[in-house]
């Protein structure tokens, strides 16, 4: 049995490899990136590029998956503002290129795409899977249509989709384009006396659902083996947290004083004020469940980029 993990040397997609070990013979998907030390000999990597669909095609009917984890992606909300094109072929396109693929090569097998809690309309509340949609960001629009191109090839090309809505997940390995990484990684470059000890930062009253990225990964693998075809599931941890006290939580970590500025060019011209979920679902059909507590991921995240950042 081969599992098929796109994007398998990026953040998301990288632990899930892990998440897999010992289970099945897994396949990794990279275009450009390399994979990191930790998972390099966790799979069998091949080089594919999701926008080029002869060499999608090629590969697909090569390897014939049994599974697949669809984790390759664009998948940063303030960068889709400045670049629509990227996440619309990168997100939309790539999708549709590998269940065309899986269609011509004949495979039903189980498909689990990660998408993003993005696509929900603005609210206060815990959002559960039949929350409305009304993506407010480029982004958010190129998953809502992976979403709905996934949920078609489930209707017409009988294959077993499972769509998720992950909300926010962090954790070792995450680009310092997002903001908790960002943190800590500002942190690790004055810790080591590369900046000047201040930390800019945007928006630190907006609220968060933060899962670990460990956690979110064996939600995928779960749902790979006992989501419900054709299904949405929310993967969340239940718990809204303000930016300013996840930044509090990294400096009070840090080996050195730190000052805090805020950056306007860190400010998104859209930004949800809470974005909550209830994973009930997820819970009760699968009995997934967080089991990394968040100070351990706040632990695990600041140290991974203290190993990056290496004096010049």
């Amino acid at each position: 049995m081969s599992i098929l993990v796109t994007g398998a040397a990026g953040f998301a997609g990288s632990h899930v490899v892990e998440a897999l070990a010992g289970d099945a013979d897994t396949v990794g998907w990279t275009h450009n990136a390399t994979p990191p030390k930790d998972v390099e000999t966790l799979a069998e990597w091949q080089r594919v590029d999701l926008l080029n669909p002869t060499e999608v095609r090629e590969a697909i009917a090569r390897l014939k998956p049994s599974g697949v984890i669809h984790c390759a992606g664009a998948p940063n909300v303030a960068h889709s503002w400045r670049d629509t094109v990227t996440p619309l072929s990168v997100n939309v396109l790539a999708t549709h290129h590998l269940f065309d693929a899986l269609y011509r090569a004949n495979l039903h097998c189980r498909v689990v795409v990660p998408g993003s809690a993005t696509v929900y309309a603005a609210s206060t509340s815990a959002l559960t899977e039949d929350s409305p949609v009304a993506p407010s960001n480029p982004y958010a629009v190129s998953k809502l249509a992976q979403e709905q191109l996934s949920l078609r090839a489930a209707r017409e090309d009988h294959v077993e989709v499972v769509v998720t809505r992950s909300f926010n997940h962090t954790g070792p390995r995450q680009s310092g384009a997002f903001a908790a990484p960002n943190m800590a990684r500002q942190i690790a470059m004055i810790e080591k006396g590369l900046a000047e000890p201040v930390i800019k930062v945007g928006n630190l009253e907006a609220q968060r659902d933060f899962t670990d990225v460990r956690d979110m990964a064996r939600a995928y693998v779960l749902l790979l083996k006992q989501g419900a075809p054709s299904n949405v599931y929310n993967v969340a941890s239940g718990v809204a947290r303000v930016m300013r006290t996840v930044l509090e939580a990294l400096v009070a970590r840090a080996r050195a004083e730190v000052l805090i500025e805020t950056d306007v060019a860190l400010m998104r011209p859209s930004d949800t004020p809470v974005l909550l979920g209830d994973s009930t679902k997820l819970r009760r059909e699968t009995g997934w469940q967080p089991e990394i507590p968040f100070e351990q991921t706040l632990d695990d995240l600041l140290n991974y980029w203290r190993d990056v950042i290496r004096p010049t």
